[in-house]
């Protein structure tokens, strides 16, 4: 088997898969390493061999959950090739190789923590940046993305076009959003780019703004405020508000672009003014009832 010729024809079968780019180029990347280090013909590599992998990435201290992107890499793989009749032994990678995931609960802003950081941030483009991402729990890359023509501002929502899986969707923009981002929009670089946030500075001045460079700017503010906080924290604020606020499940799915509901439940784990209110609400009945009726110490 020509190896280089099947993993072009792979890259081709991805991408008319509708695979993202950034997961096409992680699973070209996993599988280049899983091919370097293994020592015979693909059509050979088997279940044993796997294990023998798996213990070397263990070796090398890969965290699990990078550990489970290769295997995800390399199953897919070899998927492909028994589809495509280049091999006919059974995939070596079974669903049982993945290792077991700690499952944290997400982490989030408390309000004074989110009032401290949103006050080191003097940028009006990363103000706006932030707010968003409080506000319609976008995703980095979402944001990256975001173009003028995704904002329906007389509806007050924008399409979300650059989601996980290459699923669009629709969230809503609130007002203090809104508001930052006209305070952007009159600094905003003068550029044919159509991309919201641009670059102010250097060579690259009016182009789009990186993910890299949008977390590079969480990390300089995280820094002046003495905080430990990601990206990612301010869409796990976002959805942690919202359910105490009293929103539904089903709702919070949609806006966060999950595509099960199990994803979504995390965060009930960690809403825990809902449960404290009905706890007390019932507690109040229950003890109405049971009034006069327990034994005095």
């Amino acid at each position: 088997m020509d190896i280089s010729n099947s993993i072009l024809s792979y890259k081709s079968y991805l991408n008319r898969r509708n695979y993202c780019a950034p997961t096409v180029k992680r699973y070209l990347n996993d599988l280049k390493q899983f091919l370097l280090w293994v020592d015979v013909p693909i059509e050979q590599v088997c279940e044993e061999r796997i294990a023998v992998y798996i213990d070397h990435l263990l070796y090398e201290r890969k965290h699990p959950k990078t550990i489970n992107c290769h295997l995800t890499a390399i199953r897919k793989f070899y998927e492909y090739l028994r589809e495509q009749g280049h091999v006919e032994s059974k995939n070596p990678v079974k669903r049982g190789s993945w290792l077991r995931m700690p499952k944290p609960l997400p982490k989030y802003l408390k309000d004074d923590q989110v009032e401290y950081l949103l006050q080191k941030v003097t940028k009006p483009r990363d103000r706006a940046i932030f707010i968003l991402m409080l506000r319609a729990g976008l995703r980095v890359s979402e944001v990256a993305g975001l173009t003028f023509a995704d904002m329906d501002f007389r509806n007050g929502r924008l399409l979300v076009r650059e989601g996980k899986g290459r699923k669009e969707r629709l969230v809503y923009m609130s007002k203090d959003f809104l508001q930052s981002l006209t305070d952007y929009v009159r600094s905003r670089p003068a550029s044919p780019d159509k991309h919201v946030f641009l670059v102010e500075k250097g060579t690259c001045r009016g182009k789009s703004l990186s993910v890299r460079g949008i977390q590079k700017r969480m990390e300089y503010y995280a820094r002046q405020a003495g905080l430990q906080v990601s990206l990612h924290q301010l869409r796990h604020t976002m959805a942690t508000n919202l359910l105490n606020a009293g929103a539904h499940l089903a709702t919070l799915q949609d806006l966060l672009g999950h595509a099960s509901v199990v994803t979504t439940q995390r965060y009930c784990k960690v809403s825990n003014l809902r449960v404290q209110q009905d706890y007390y609400k019932a507690m109040e009945k229950v003890m109405q009832t049971t009034d006069g009726k327990l034994p005095s110490p």
